[in-house]
């Protein structure tokens, strides 16, 4: 067992219990908010506590929220909604890029104008060990992404230095990938070239293919498959998604599966993220990817390898 901070304090990974691995609280622009829409600040807070409050009477006990630098992470709201719930919010550190960094970074660090120590490194580290932004919250694991324009010099720096975080401090990633381009396989030899171990990393999206080949490669590696994106039909529908996971079960890779939706409370990027699936909520796996998994003849014990064993040994 082991000591996991949360948005409300730390618990012991005993208590985790069901947990979802991929879902968002807030995932907007702040920028973007603050100048350009009407927000009534404790009205959205108590709508995302009653959305949570909600999953965790559907039996889900705790949530992994990967918002970080480049979705609008703002802790001190995450803190306000985790005070109004019984579901735990584990938060992360790391950075969302498909390309480019912030320019608060991208011209410092090994080999740039300002050349020197990845910053990036050292700012993870410190969200681990010594909370963010003056919240005392710990960063629980890490955040990084790899989408469909590669191993970019953006996203090479960022999935690095979460990398060299990982190695410092034990922590966990996840890495948001675009399943069409296999590059799940690029950030994993990435990973592993840093001395990360495989364990320790979810391979987000993974659920988006139906290439078995390619899932159960990722799998002998020795990482975590994030069949996280249920609800989300516009990438995938259905009934592959469960397939998919029936099929992983069956061939003995239960305990190389997670799942979750890659929801939100309130996500500001679309006009209506419904149109992605009518069904792209938290309540879509309790209410209707269980039973039919259980009707395709998944076990009991298997569930609850996927919810509750592989999410505490991620973390432990």
């Amino acid at each position: 067992m082991s000591t996991i901070p949360t948005a409300a304090g730390a618990i012991d990974s005993a208590q985790l219990g069901r947990t979802l691995v991929h879902e968002h609280v807030f995932c907007l622009g702040e920028e973007y908010r603050v100048n350009y829409t009407e927000w009534n600040e404790e009205e959205m807070v108590a709508k995302a506590a009653a959305d949570l409050n909600g999953l965790k009477a559907l039996g889900i006990d705790s949530i992994m929220d990967p918002t970080v630098l480049g979705l609008g992470r703002y802790l001190p709201r995450i803190q306000s909604v985790a005070w109004r719930t019984d579901l735990t919010i584990i938060v992360a550190t790391g950075l969302y890029t498909f390309n480019d960094l912030p320019f608060q970074f991208a011209y410092r660090g090994p080999g740039e104008t300002l050349d020197g120590p990845e910053p990036l490194t050292e700012l993870f580290i410190d969200d681990l060990t010594k909370g963010i932004g003056g919240t005392g919250v710990r960063a629980a694991f890490l955040k990084c992404a790899i989408d469909e324009p590669g191993l970019t010099h953006g996203v090479e720096r960022t999935m690095r230095a979460v990398a060299q975080a990982s190695v410092a401090t034990g922590a966990p990633i996840t890495v948001h990938t675009h399943a069409a381009s296999r590059s799940g396989l690029v950030a994993q030899r990435l990973f592993l070239e840093e001395g990360v171990d495989p364990a320790k990393i979810i391979i987000g999206h993974s659920g988006d293919s139906t290439d078995l080949g390619y899932l159960t490669e990722l799998a002998d590696n020795g990482s975590l498959l994030g069949m996280d994106r249920f609800g989300l039909d516009a990438f995938l529908p259905f009934e592959p998604r469960v397939n998919t996971v029936v099929e992983l079960i069956r061939r003995g890779y239960a305990g190389k599966i997670v799942i979750s939706h890659d929801a939100s409370c309130y996500l500001d990027f679309f006009e209506d993220p419904t149109a992605l699936g009518e069904n792209w909520n938290f309540r879509h796996i309790s209410e209707d990817v269980l039973p039919a998994l259980r009707e395709a003849g998944v076990s009991e014990d298997d569930i609850d390898t996927i919810l509750v064993d592989n999410p505490r040994r991620y973390f432990e």
